[in-house]
This record gives structure tokens, C-alpha cells and sequence, in this order.
């Protein structure tokens, strides 16, 4: 048996060619493994056959967030180049961002579109505190959606590294699911690119669809890299629930989390009682959910918080075996990728 608190537990090898670079289309023929835990079975199934696997009283909660276009090039004043991923708003028009390129405080980054980052701030975990703003006269800071209105003009789709390629036009709405409603992520909550709007319309018509906000940051990616995952410094998200969900959430006899970001904000809430806030709840095999009962989730990355997740519903070894039967069943992976169903 392997040590659910060591890192080194949750390891597995993938073939590169099982990393999905683009989404299947339509959307819902995505492959889906469903895992029923009362019997222990395993079924191979799509999205579009969704419905088919959920019981009849059951709430459904999705993320609303909406990707910004977060990736920017620059310039320094000398004239080196210079890439910047926005990560998230903080207090007073600040921001932190990752930057590739040497930087120290007082550098500034100039963009097309006359934007102009600072930077302020360097951080020991490699990210940077800047401020934007268009006039350097003036240096009238922007504020948050100002910056995002630069960035859809100038800004790239922050895809995620491990896709190793160029954002592309059609990436603009793949990686954007159709509910996005409230921008302020850096990369989707990828569970929900599976639906199409005939699948949304069906699990509304039966369920009602309930939204909630949390804005997925870059820390999402970073890999666990301490051997033991409770002292792996957990990354923050600002969350937002309404006052419809939380209602709705308060009385649900059943949930459905669509995705490891609705999982982790409604676990968050039932463990706070906060509807807003920052996030950074930490679910692993130690730390399992309390309010949500059924998962609807992508295959992750190794050694990822994400995979510990997924270990806090079904235990490590069952996590082991059903992602070892995904890749002999030559499931996608990763954020354009297939998924799995835990009821």
C-alpha cells in the first residue's frame, strides 16, 4: 500500500501522445469513465450520456468564471523582451503577476496598446506585485476590468503549459466554458468544456443548474514539490457564492460539483460559512469532502493537488487503478481532455 502522505504516491506515467492539445469536437463525445462506488464498477461511457448515470434528486453546481486573455508580451526600456501572465487582482489596483525575463522593482514593461506594467514587488515564489496604467504621466493606475479590456485586445489565451503550443483563434471559445460569466481566471475549469448547449438545456430542464465564482489561478498547475503533501503551501482563489446558490446549496440533498474548483469552494463554505473570500482549501485522502457526493472531473496531472483531490472522494489506490484503466483505455488527458464521473 502506497503512503497517502507522500508526494511521490500520487506519480504515474502517461504517454505524451495521451496529452490532449485540442478538445474533441462536439464537445460532449468526449470519452467519460463513471465509477460507482456502491457496486465498484466501472463503466465506459460519453458526456452526452450524462444523464444517464445521475440519480433523480441531485443539485448541480458549475463555476461561472471567465477566462482572461492573461498572457501579454512586452518590452523593457532596453528593448528585451519580456512575457507577463497576469495571475490575479490584489488590493488598491495591484496585481500579481509571473514574469518571464529579468525584472527588479522599478522596471517597467511596455505593451502595445499603450499598457505599461511596474513592477513593485518581488516575491521569494518567483511571482511579481505590478501595477498597469496607460499614462506614464499621469500614472493613473488601472483598475481590474480597464486591464481587461486591454487584454482582450493585446492578450494571449493562457494555455497551459503542458499543451506546448501557441494559443489559437478557436482557443478564444474552446477554452471558455459556456456559462462564462465573471472574468478573472487564468486557466478553465476544464470539467465544464465537455457541454454542449442541447446538454446544458437537458441537465436544467431535469435539475436546475446552480453557478457559483472561483477564479482560477496559475497556482492550479504548480506541482506538489515538498515529500509531505499537508506541508505543500496551498494556493489562494478568490470565491463568490450568490445568495440563489447558497440557498440552493443549504437544501441540496445531493450535490454534483462539476470540476475540482466548484468542489473545493462549496467545501470551503461548509467548512467557513463564508460565501466570499479566498480559497485555499487543500482536499487529499486526510482531508475529505464533507458536503459534496458526486464528482464530475478531467484526468490530472501527477503529483498535483488535483489528483488529491480526486484521492480525498475514492482513496489513493482506487485514484491509481481507475486512471491506470484510463490510459490503458487510451483516455485524453488534461484540460482538453476526457473525464470521469464519480457517483
Amino acid at each position: 500500500m502506497r503512503d497517502v502522505l507522500k508526494t511521490s504516491s500520487y506519480d504515474f506515467e502517461l504517454p505524451s501522445s495521451q496529452i490532449a492539445t485540442f478538445p474533441i469536437t462536439p464537445a460532449d463525445s468526449a470519452k467519460m469513465l463513471v465509477f460507482c462506488r456502491e457496486k465498484n464498477e466501472i463503466f465506459h461511457s460519453t458526456f452526452r450520456d450524462i444523464l444517464e448515470f445521475l440519480p433523480e434528486e441531485l443539485s448541480i453546481f458549475l463555476n461561472d468564471t471567465k477566462v482572461i486573455k492573461a498572457r501579454v508580451f512586452g518590452k523593457k526600456s532596453t528593448g528585451a523582451n519580456i512575457e507577463l501572465l497576469l495571475n490575479k487582482p490584489l488590493f488598491m489596483d495591484r496585481y500579481l503577476v509571473l514574469i518571464k525575463g529579468k525584472v527588479k522593482v522599478g522596471t517597467k514593461i511596455f505593451f502595445d496598446e499603450g499598457l505599461i506594467a511596474e513592477v513593485l514587488e518581488l516575491n521569494e515564489d518567483g511571482t511579481r506585485v505590478v501595477e498597469f496604467f496607460q499614462d506614464e504621466n499621469s500614472k493613473k493606475r488601472l483598475d481590474f476590468l480597464s486591464l481587461v479590456d486591454i487584454l482582450n485586445k493585446i492578450g494571449h489565451i493562457p494555455l497551459p503549459p503542458y499543451m506546448n503550443r501557441d494559443d489559437e483563434k478557436d482557443d478564444e471559445t474552446n477554452y471558455q466554458t459556456l456559462f462564462a460569466k465573471n472574468y478573472g481566471a487564468v486557466a478553465a475549469p476544464t470539467a465544464s468544456l465537455h457541454f454542449t448547449p442541447l446538454l446544458l438545456k437537458k441537465l436544467e430542464e431535469r435539475y436546475g443548474l446552480n453557478y457559483l465564482t472561483l477564479h482560477v489561478g496559475a497556482g492550479t498547475f504548480k506541482p506538489v514539490d515538498v515529500e509531505d503533501i499537508l506541508s505543500h503551501p496551498m494556493h489562494s482563489e478568490y470565491f463568490e457564492i450568490g445568495i440563489e446558490a447558497k440557498k440552493n446549496l443549504d437544501n441540496a440533498k445531493k450535490v454534483l460539483a462539476v470540476g475540482t474548483t466548484v468542489t473545493r469552494t462549496i467545501e470551503y463554505y461548509e467548512r467557513t460559512n463564508k460565501i466570499q473570500g479566498e480559497c485555499d482549501l487543500f482536499l487529499n485522502p486526510m482531508n475529505k469532502p464533507i458536503k459534496v457526493d458526486y464528482l464530475l472531473t478531467n484526468f490530472h496531472l501527477p503529483k498535483s493537488t488535483l489528483i488529491m483531490l480526486v484521492a480525498s472522494f475514492i482513496g489513493l489506490e482506487k485514484t491509481l487503478e481507475l486512471y491506470d484503466i484510463a490510459i490503458k483505455e487510451n483516455y485524453r488527458f488534461y484540460s482538453y481532455g476526457d473525464g470521469m464521473l464519480i457517483i
